[in-house]
């Protein structure tokens, strides 16, 4: 099944390539090359890159810290291709884009195969390359989150009907859990929603305010300091101490909490060979149950498990694109 729905990335072209098959991060940092995960050597050059590519599993995802990404990935990318040598495929590597629009390219260049991703970035890449996703990832244990609001105890704010004129926290325009899901959730109620300028800045009449402040633990400590009336990002970060400290948490209430959604997925690009997207699935659908598995997974972001799209997994991702539909035209 492929989702489609909205998002184009945003910002110019700085791409991260790695070498294949090896462990030490070697960035290319370049405008003018072609940006290949693998190169060519002196006179067959193309003969050779055509070669290699075929005989190699390109796993990749966007990100802004790429040597961080690239221990994570390469372990797992490694792992999968072990079980993958009577099909061909002998290496593994990793490529990372450094934003949606150079991720969509590699997808549409053939030069990523596989790819790792939130439900939002996954949704924005089927629809414009066709990728399909292909099973959920369950990230640090956990399959889904939700956003929840909260406030503070003595805040007189019981429930979301109680928003007119009040300031809320958000932590980046990229955030699923802390803008996203709460500002589409806001905006289906009908609220009429003004960035601000400055914490001292009140919004208009009959409005509600918002401003970014980067960072879980900052939501928390404008709400807490007053400094928002109310902040907004996972489930996940409501129990996490170093999110919210206790010393903030009693004083704090949560008054609303939304629909769950997977955390991450994992796709492939539309044209991979289908013996190859089978394998794929099934070495990571059983990884759980494998010895050899185990550091990979704990690499792969202390992954516990991948299993299949049905269900509350498809549930969560038809609400991200309804999600995803409500913020066009709202999207930075």
């Amino acid at each position: 099944m492929v989702l489609s729905s909205l998002l184009i990335g945003y910002f110019l072209v700085c791409t991260v390539v790695y070498a294949k098959g090896t462990n030490n991060y070697s960035p290319e940092y370049s405008n003018v090359s072609d940006n290949r995960p693998f190169k060519s050597g002196i006179g067959s050059g193309a003969e050779m890159i055509k070669s290699d590519r075929n005989r190699t599993l390109v796993i990749g995802r966007v990100s802004g810290r790429p040597k961080k990404h690239y221990k994570k990935l390469k372990p797992i990318v490694d792992f999968v291709v072990t079980r993958m040598k009577d099909l061909g495929i002998i290496d593994g590597s990793v490529l990372i884009a450094k934003d949606n629009n150079e991720m969509i390219k590699y997808l549409q260049e053939g030069k990523i195969d596989w790819v790792t991703e939130t439900p939002f970035s996954a949704i924005l890449l089927s629809e414009k390359t066709g990728a399909e996703i292909i099973l959920r990832r369950w990230k640090r244990g956990v399959p889904d989150y939700r956003s929840v609001f909260f406030v503070r105890k003595d805040s007189g704010i019981n429930s979301l009907n109680d928003l007119k004129n009040k300031k809320i926290a958000f932590e980046d325009a990229g955030s699923t859990t802390a803008y996203l899901v709460p500002f589409s959730v806001l905006k289906k109620r009908g609220f009429d929603l003004i960035e601000l300028s400055s914490p001292r800045e009140e919004p208009p009449l009959d409005k509600v305010g918002y401003t970014f402040v980067h960072g879980e633990l900052n939501i928390a400590t404008w709400v807490h300091e007053g400094l928002a009336d109310i902040g907004a990002y996972s489930n996940l970060d409501w129990e996490n101490r170093n999110d919210t400290p206790a010393s903030y948490k009693r004083n704090l209430k949560i008054i609303h909490q939304t629909r769950p959604i997977p955390r991450s997925v994992e796709l492939v690009r539309k044209d991979l060979d289908s013996n190859i997207t089978t394998r794929i699935k099934e070495v990571l659908l059983n990884a759980h149950n494998d010895p050899e598995a185990k550091e990979p997974l704990y690499q792969y972001s202390h992954t516990t498990k991948f299993d299949e799209l049905k269900g509350e997994t498809v549930e969560g991702l038809q609400e991200v694109y309804k999600i995803l539909n409500d913020m066009r035209g709202e999207l930075k």
